[in-house]
């Protein structure tokens, strides 16, 4: 069905007169009778009489005309979803908790006339199909898993090292340290059920235990943040790595211990990712803020693997 035969007809219907509905669309009364005819073709029914005071509907005319109105704001709303400056920046980030949030909150903040849509998914390789299709306009990530580096169309930007902490409940032996170095955690059980072989964040782990001679466990499902919390908090042989920006609340009788590690801080890095022909308007103030106190990355006494690309 011909949009703007529909557009037309509900021009003539609002109009009452066909040469009014011409003058509003700014054509000829002989186009607006022309489309006009062809919708009732397609349609197989008469949607107006000639009648003294105008063209009246007919009761199919009546019928059809609340669709024709949804018809166009259904077509006005497609449009607006892919039109730069009229739809929302789409932002992926790995979890509402995390890092990656707290970066979004901050933009929001500073920038509360841009719209956002924050969503969620899962890996690299699927936020990398979601910004080449257009789904979706930026993501972060770790950037990028060993041999798997980003397509030629793919721009990334270093934003935030994290720095990690080690999470302990009360009764662990390191519980009352201020600090901890990464050689202090040889030996220690560290719990982390969220890391999936295959992606960014499990290679980032991989590295990290090959390196220091870690013990990181990813045995049992991953039930979520408040059930990894319960079982830290509960046995003293375990504890976990959580990202210094990650916000987390638990009961306070967990006594959970959030605990600075050290000599040399391990860094999880993030990156913004974007498609390089990306038009929306937003991206590039969003690139801006983010970069905009990115000079200490790469900072000296922190770790990151070294498939990791620089700061750029």
């Amino acid at each position: 069905m011909d949009l703007e035969t529909v557009r037309t007809f509900v021009a003539v219907a609002d109009a009452g007169r066909f040469q009014r509905a011409a003058d509003d669309l700014s054509i000829t009364q002989q186009a607006v009778s022309k489309r006009v005819a062809a919708l009732e073709r397609t349609l197989g029914v008469r949607l107006f009489t000639r009648a003294p005071r105008g063209a009246e509907l007919t009761i199919d005319g009546r019928a059809f005309l609340p669709h024709a109105r949804e018809l166009l704001r259904v077509a006005e709303r497609a449009s607006a979803s892919v039109r730069p400056g009229r739809r929302p920046l789409r932002v992926d980030v790995i979890a509402s908790r995390s890092a990656q949030s707290s970066l979004m909150r901050d933009f929001h903040r500073a920038h509360p006339g841009i719209e956002l849509d924050v969503m969620m998914l899962f890996d690299i390789e699927t936020a990398v199909t979601a910004l080449r299709s257009g789904a979706i306009d930026a993501s972060f990530r770790a950037v990028a898993a060993p041999g798997r580096p980003l397509p030629e169309d793919i721009e990334s930007v270093r934003v935030l090292d994290e720095p990690l902490q080690l999470l302990t409940g009360p009764e662990h032996a390191l519980a009352s340290a201020r600090s901890v170095t990464l050689a202090e955690l040889v030996g220690h059980r560290i719990w982390m059920p969220g890391i999936a072989p295959g992606t960014e964040w499990g290679a980032y782990y991989d590295d990290l235990v090959a390196e220091f001679g870690l013990t990181i466990e990813v045995t049992g499902p991953n039930f979520g943040s408040d059930a990894l919390l319960d079982t830290i908090s509960d046995t003293p042989a375990l504890a976990t790595f959580m990202g210094e920006h990650t916000r987390l609340i638990w009961p306070a009788d967990h006594g959970l211990r959030r605990i600075p590690v050290t000599d040399p801080t391990p860094v999880y890095p993030h990156s913004l990712l974007w498609h390089r022909d990306n038009p929306h308007p937003a991206l590039a103030t969003l690139r801006a803020h983010l970069t905009a106190g990115t000079a200490a990355r790469d900072a000296a006494g922190t770790w990151v693997p070294g498939w990791v690309l620089p700061h750029r």
